[in-house]
């Protein structure tokens, strides 16, 4: 392998930093930006005084646009910028002209990691999975095998900055504003009581699509209808611009009526949504973690993946693993709603 080679080769040994100019990179996708608030939120407890950007694709950033821990964002332009050569040095390049002074990579790409090494930032912390991470001069090793939770892992980089161990939960705090416009639009649909939201899509980012990851819409809708009847609440159905079909999906095997929201919300009024509601139930995908973030009591269906690495990093969520029957995920939904 040539990676050990490369460690060797690129110096290491950098202490804990003391910046005033500082950039966090996680570049996609939407769930794995939302999960690195937490890192960010850290970042900015040890360096309260300094300018901090986040380095991320146009349809991630917009997850956590406004968040206060950030001065600025800066656009990677597609949100794997390190799978093209252009991409690679339209990064490069950005990245001099930030002139920073540490560097916080969240990607386990040695891509990435020569990228930083080529932008001339002096310190340049982030993870070394396998030996990947040798452009990077403060390394934090990580065990590909072990079971242990990314957004842990992001903080862990942060910790290793700070020269203390860091913990937060993800956070998107909801904007006044964002709050405004939901509340026009619950009373403009007639909701005048608790509701549930409910997103059945999931698994799709620019590079990526993972519809495995979608809990089919018979048996959620099935879920959805003993929620509803059992909790006395609306239904909203949540999508995004390419949803709708999902979402009439959904809707057409229901018996409870539904609110179809298909590509109406922008990501901080789904935020305000989620965190006025009595429940959000959604797959494995960034507007779960996104819910999770904004303060919602969250359900995520996870079909595909672990929840041990990808749950929501919240405090007030459940992972149902491969849940069994509509009616076994409702009976634990519910035990965890009464508890």
């Amino acid at each position: 392998m040539m990676y050990p080679i490369l460690r060797r080769i690129f110096p290491a040994g950098a202490a804990p930093a003391q910046a005033q100019r500082i950039v966090i990179l996680r570049p996609c996708c939407i769930g794995d930006v939302v999960m690195a608030t937490a890192a960010l939120s850290a970042l900015r407890a040890s360096f309260p005084s300094a300018h901090i950007s986040f380095a991320a694709g146009d349809w991630s950033a917009r997850a956590i646009a406004g968040h206060p821990a950030l001065d600025d964002i800066l656009d990677t332009g597609t949100d794997m910028p390190t799978r093209s050569l252009g991409g690679f040095w339209r990064l490069v390049r950005r990245l001099r002209m930030g002139r920073y002074d540490l560097a916080v990579s969240l990607v386990r790409s040695p891509v990435m990691s020569l990228a930083l090494w080529l932008a001339r930032i002096s310190l340049r912390a982030g993870l070394d999975s396998g030996g990947r991470g040798f452009g990077y001069n403060l390394r934090v090793a990580v065990d590909p095998a072990a079971l242990e939770h990314e957004a842990e892992i992001y903080l862990r980089v942060v910790g290793a900055v700070g020269g203390r161990k860091a913990h937060t939960y993800a956070n998107l705090p909801v904007a006044e504003s964002a709050g405004a416009s939901v509340w026009e639009r619950l009373r403009a649909a007639g909701i005048d009581k608790a509701y549930i939201v409910a997103h059945p899509g999931g698994g799709s980012n620019p590079g990526a699509q993972r519809t495995a990851k979608q809990y089919p819409p018979a048996q959620l809708a099935a879920l959805l209808d003993t929620l509803v009847q059992a909790t006395d609440s609306e239904l909203i159905l949540l999508g995004g611009p390419d949803d709708s079909e999902l979402v009439a999906a959904v809707a057409g095997h229901l018996q409870a009526s539904a609110q179809q929201w298909a590509g109406a919300l922008s990501f901080a009024e789904i935020g305000a949504l989620a965190a006025g509601a009595r429940l959000y139930i959604g797959n494995d995908s960034g507007l779960t973690h996104l819910a999770a973030a904004s303060g919602a009591k969250t359900v995520m269906l996870m079909l595909v993946t672990d929840p041990r690495r990808y749950a929501p990093w919240s405090p007030d969520s459940l992972a149902l693993h491969k849940p069994d029957s509509p009616a076994s995920a409702a009976q634990e939904i519910l035990a965890w709603l009464a508890s």
